[in-house]
């Protein structure tokens, strides 16, 4: 539990957080990487190129000041996001590592306003969100490994049939390399994959949702080709999900 003292610390940092929580977000980012480059293979590029991760961080951190006296109301966002996390293969020991590089960041964008107690509050509240994530966190871990069809980690799948629905959409069936069971799924789930590109130093992470139905020997996705967005490479970025 968070002292009033701390609560009250952070709640005064929400308009602080509504003008410059981006910028420290992006910053944190960049610290983030020079230190840990290792951690650019659990993250989305296209989504770091954008700026969308940078946003939604922002706005997480956001909501958690101005819920900090009462956590439980965010627990549904904090369920959404471990799942986003799971599907990246976020582990505990990550923690440690985000929090030490938030908190820097904001001393990086704040300078002096950034004082020893904030920066004491904000540490003592990241703990508590930290650890609400990886208990979360741990119960979809070992909930989809003991499942029917159920692993840890990630699993090898092999392209199976490729099918062109229309000009800009294709279908990807995927089976597992080992021939064994799959986990079943309910209507509208996503999987994350990681793919190695031929050239490229980091894997690369996408989720895409499911786009046929539960029960089938076989997970497919439905990727629509996006041309329009000029300044990005083809393949690498220029692709979503769509469902059937």
């Amino acid at each position: 539990m968070l002292s009033s003292n701390t609560i009250a610390i952070i709640k005064s940092t929400v308009p602080v957080l509504e003008v410059h929580g981006t910028a420290i977000t992006k910053r944190f980012y960049e610290r983030l990487f020079t230190g840990h480059p290792e951690l650019l293979n659990i993250f989305n590029h296209a989504n770091q190129k954008q700026g969308r991760q940078q946003t939604a961080l922002a706005n997480a951190v956001y909501a958690a000041a101005q819920n900090i006296d009462k956590l439980h109301a965010i627990l549904p966002v904090v369920k959404q996001i471990a799942h986003k996390h799971r599907s990246l293969g976020v582990k505990a020991e990550h923690y440690p590592i985000v929090g030490q590089n938030l908190l820097a960041a904001i001393k990086d964008v704040l300078g002096d306003a950034a004082t020893e107690d904030i920066l004491q509050a904000w540490a003592e509240a990241y703990g508590v969100i930290a650890d609400a994530f990886i208990g979360v966190e741990a119960e979809m871990y070992e909930q989809a490994e003991k499942q029917d069809g159920g692993w840890a980690g990630y699993r090898d799948f092999v392209l199976s049939k490729k099918v062109k629905e229309s000009e800009v959409i294709t279908s990807f069936y995927l089976v597992p390399q080992d021939g064994q069971a799959i986990a079943a799924f309910e209507p509208g789930q996503y999987i994350g994959l990681k793919m190695a590109i031929p050239g490229e130093e980091h894997t690369h992470l996408r989720q895409y949702s499911l786009s046929d139905a539960p029960g089938k020997p076989y997970y497919r996705i439905s990727v629509k080709r996006e041309d329009e967005i000029a300044e990005l490479p083809p393949g690498k970025y220029r692709s979503i999900c769509t469902s059937n």
